[in-house]
Parts: C-alpha cells; sequence; structure tokens
C-alpha cells in the first residue's frame, strides 16, 4: 500500500524524475501548452502550481528558488514576466488537462497541459464572435428546394417527345466483366 506517499514517481530515480519534470515546466511555460502521457501532466500540474504561485512576487528570493527548480534562464524570466501578469488575479487552477486520444504506438494515455490563462480550448469551442466569423460556412452536396423549383420550370416549358429507350448490348463471353447470374421466377 501506498500510504502517505504523494509523490508520483512515473517508474524513474529521483534524479531522472526531478530532471523531467524541470524540462516538462520549462516547455510548458515556453509553450504555453505541450502535450505528454496522462500521468506525466498530472506530476506536473503538482510540480508547477506552486512555482506558478511562487511568481506572483517577483523578488530575487523567489526569482532563485523557482530557478533552483527550472535551472533555464528563459523560462524564470518568461514565468516571472509574462505568466506571473495573467495569473496576478487567480488565486490557484493555473494549469488544465484535457485528455486525448491513446497514444499510436503503445496505447499509453495522453493529456494536453496548458496555461488556463494561454488556453487553446477556449477559441475551439467557438463562443466568440470572431471564431464563428472565421469559420468556413459548412456546404452539403444535397441539392436544395431552389434547384428543384428550376428543374420543374425548365421542364415546363419545353414539349415532351416520346423517345424509345434503347438496351445495352450484352457483353460477349471473353470480358473480363464478372458474371451476374439472373433469378428464375417461381413460375405463379
Amino acid at each position: 500500500m501506498r500510504h502517505g506517499n504523494k509523490i508520483k514517481h512515473l517508474g524513474r530515480k529521483s534524479e531522472h524524475r526531478k530532471a523531467l519534470l524541470s524540462n516538462l515546466a520549462s516547455s510548458l511555460i515556453t509553450h504555453k501548452h505541450i502535450i505528454t502521457t496522462t500521468a506525466k501532466a498530472k506530476a506536473l500540474r503538482v510540480f508547477i502550481e506552486p512555482l506558478i504561485t511562487k511568481s506572483k512576487s517577483n523578488t530575487t528570493h523567489s526569482r532563485r528558488i523557482v530557478f533552483s527548480y527550472l535551472r533555464d534562464k528563459d523560462a524564470v524570466d518568461t514565468l516571472f514576466s509574462d505568466v506571473a501578469a495573467k495569473v496576478a488575479t487567480r488565486p490557484g487552477g493555473y494549469t488544465r488537462i484535457i485528455k486525448l486520444e491513446p497514444r499510436r504506438g503503445d496505447a499509453a494515455e495522453m493529456a494536453l497541459i496548458e496555461l488556463v490563462d494561454f488556453s487553446l480550448t477556449s477559441g475551439v469551442s467557438g463562443d466568440s464572435a470572431e471564431a464563428k466569423s472565421a469559420a468556413p460556412k459548412k456546404r452539403t452536396r444535397r441539392g436544395g428546394a431552389a434547384k428543384k423549383q428550376a428543374d420543374t420550370t425548365s421542364t415546363a416549358d419545353k414539349p415532351k417527345v416520346a423517345t424509345k429507350k434503347t438496351a445495352a448490348p450484352k457483353s460477349s463471353g471473353g470480358s473480363n466483366a464478372p458474371k451476374i447470374r439472373q433469378r428464375k421466377s417461381g413460375g405463379a
């Protein structure tokens, strides 16, 4: 049993796990969203949320603490400049995990983890008028009522001419066409 063990080990030793989470966090801060496995996304959420909270106070001490976890100057600068400004009023819950379809090679559960204030999913839902106007109109292949009315008016103007339908020529026995058997009627 795992009584009191809150950490997700991810099948790695502690040094490897810390390096993995540091790299994932740096990528998330830089790109604002990443696609990874569900287990790694859940572990990353626990890792990065306290760092984002720490970034709200822009002091030298908090920068040094965050740098000791991330080990990437560019990610720390982005976190304290861009991300901290957006999440200043948010009390917590800075990340969102969205489950995706399983990975093709090994069927691992995949997830998209993103920063909520830099969300990709808000534009996808189509709630805004800009998203609706940018989307192309859906076209159907069905003939509408206008087309049927045009056909009836054009045929009403023309006189009807009786035409004799000709039978299609029978194929010779040497063709490559598949042979279709005729069903014999029951004789009633």
